[in-house]
């Protein structure tokens, strides 16, 4: 399996394979081994069957990869259907096994998931891919260790993250000056994702000089970092800002230096791109996040099955985009 350094092939934002998902249309698809659940997409005959499965749905990040989803689909109701299920909390691993092991139940075609661990969920996909499933992977890239361990490679169809916490890093870098105390929120440690945009500000705040004086992780929640950021700033008063690795979580800090008076000398960066952090950063409480698409991540991803099931891609990586946005740039768009 190839790395996201290297060998990968670069999708644009503008992708959308519509004569790939045509080419598609005559792909034929199993037979259900279980009846399907309330709100599965039924089995139609000559259509392949496409599950979608992701984490937390009380992310607007998830909410919004899902409405990309369905409107790709519903876009081409000739060529695929499609089944999309999440999870309440980003932490419940064994929720998302359960989801994968009803899709092979259910004997769809191909799965693409966004998985909350980097690793508990490979058993899982083999399984599924044991069963002939093909088994496309977005968002938070596998470890390619235990791929390696197992054996197997299951492709990649997502961004960088490192590069873009890095792009976010530098921009804020350049509203500080050497030297500064920083601190960082991170994801869950298990997560592939969160860990490259973990070294991703790294990475920048090395490179101008800054002092990371501490680092937390936030479990990709509000509340969380909100706890979080409330203790970094009693125990680190001279903190000037925070780079989180998620909105969510940037919401979170917001608020925490909102309640402490800090909001105004205390800068934020976030991940994602959600609404709520877009309106922070026209307000100027945010200073910028990055914006890895999430109404197209799942199309990429499914596309990519769907040109696997058609024989037409071999289990590569695919790195897909990742921009900066920040108050400037919003204002110009």
């Amino acid at each position: 399996m190839r790395g996201l350094s290297g060998s990968l092939r670069t999708v644009p934002a503008s992708f959308i394979a519509i004569a790939l998902l045509a080419g598609c249309a005559g792909c034929g698809n199993k037979q259900t081994a279980s009846a399907p659940g309330p709100g599965d997409a039924p089995a139609t005959p000559g259509k392949p069957r496409v599950a979608l499965i992701m984490k937390s749905l009380a992310n607007e990040f998830f909410l919004t990869m899902e409405e990309g989803a369905k409107a790709h689909q519903a876009a081409n109701t000739a060529t695929y259907d499609l089944i999309a299920q999440g999870i309440k909390d980003e932490r419940d691993v064994n929720r998302q096994v359960q989801l994968v092991e009803q899709m092979v139940a259910q004997d769809v075609d191909a799965i693409v998931i966004a998985p909350a661990d980097s690793k508990l969920l490979i058993a899982a996909c083999q399984n599924a891919m044991d069963a002939g499933i093909v088994v496309v992977n977005i968002d938070n890239k596998f470890d390619s260790g235990v791929l390696t361990e197992r054996g197997i490679a299951i492709p990649f169809v997502g961004p960088d993250n490192r590069k873009g916490a890095r792009l976010v890093g530098d921009y804020l870098a350049g509203k500080l000056s050497p030297g500064d105390p920083v601190a960082i929120v991170e994801g869950i440690p298990t997560a592939f994702n969160a860990i490259q945009r973990k070294l991703g500000f790294e990475d920048a705040m090395n490179a101008a000089g800054m002092q990371i004086v501490a680092t937390q992780s936030g479990s990709w929640e509000t509340s969380k970092a909100n706890q979080v950021v409330s203790a970094m700033i009693t125990e680190n008063p001279g903190i000037k800002a925070f780079l989180c690795a998620n909105d969510s979580m940037a919401l979170g800090a917001v608020a925490a230096l909102r309640a402490a008076g800090k909001l105004d000398t205390v800068k934020v960066a976030g991940f994602d791109n959600i609404s709520a952090a877009q309106e922070l950063l026209r307000k100027g409480e945010i200073a910028a996040t990055a914006d890895q698409h999430a109404d197209q991540l799942a199309v990429f991803g499914i596309e990519y099955a769907l040109k696997m099931l058609a024989g037409e891609a071999p289990p590569e990586d695919v790195e897909t985009p990742v921009d900066l946005v920040t108050p400037e740039s919003l204002a110009n768009s």
